[in-house]
């Protein structure tokens, strides 16, 4: 199939030239800041982030726990299953890189050869930004925040057309949501069964301790002399 887009006499190309052309203005500490964090550092965020909701869930300890804790699952799930999905639309489309077809753009990362419809990137963190909004809004918000983000960086880098990030986006929101009535069958019978196991329930929730109890003495549930005459 012929490429998306092969001048820049559309509103993909535009913004693609508008959007790098930010690059050719900003100071060369800049750029090399966004490489990395376009690169890597929204990754990393997102891991943690998914880290930091798994932390959360498990700290708080409610019942809807174990199904919570099946949706979180299925994000890094879904966000592989994601980028397996987008190898062999990739070799259908067929499209180059934005820097191989039109000139001029400042581009932050070489040693670029693949194809650039869609980027992985962006369905990366697009599915990972879902499923944590799957599992918890809040958290799952600010990781929807940092997929457009990563959105911007890539354009930025001059490395994606903006439809390369929208595409990512489309992809990694449809296997999200659209496997996720399935996948959440499936995970939570898991994360129950975690649960209700004496050497892995603390990835579930967290332990409680027993405040007050000392070694030797009755508890509460101890039945005393009166009891028993009762």
């Amino acid at each position: 199939m012929a490429v998306l887009a092969e001048s820049g006499s559309n509103p993909d190309v535009d913004l693609l030239y508008d959007i790098n052309g930010l690059a050719k203005d900003a100071p060369h500490w800049f750029d090399r800041a966004m490489e990395f964090v376009g690169e890597y550092g929204l990754l990393v965020a997102m891991v943690l982030l998914v880290v930091w909701c798994w932390w959360s869930v498990r700290r708080r300890g409610d019942e809807d726990a174990p199904a919570t804790l099946a949706a979180l699952v299925w994000a890094p799930l879904a966000a592989t299953i994601a980028v397996l999905v987008n190898v062999p639309i990739r070799g259908f489309v067929e499209r180059p890189r934005p820097f191989l077809t039109h000139q001029g753009l400042d581009v932050l990362v070489s040693g670029k050869t693949d194809y650039s419809f869609v980027s992985d990137h962006a369905t990366i963190t697009m599915a990972l930004g879902v499923g944590l909004f799957v599992a918890n809004r809040r958290i799952g918000l600010a990781g929807i925040g940092l997929a457009l983000a990563e959105g911007f960086c890539r354009v930025y880098m001059g490395v994606h057309y903006p439809t390369d990030v929208i595409g990512g986006f489309a992809l990694g929101t449809a296997v999200v949501l659209l496997l996720s009535p399935l996948a959440t069958a499936l995970l939570t019978p898991v994360m129950k069964a975690i649960e209700s196991s004496p050497r892995a329930a603390w990835i579930v929730r967290k332990r409680s301790a027993t405040v007050g109890v000392v070694p030797g003495t009755r508890t509460a549930v101890e039945p005393t002399d009166r009891d028993l005459a009762a």
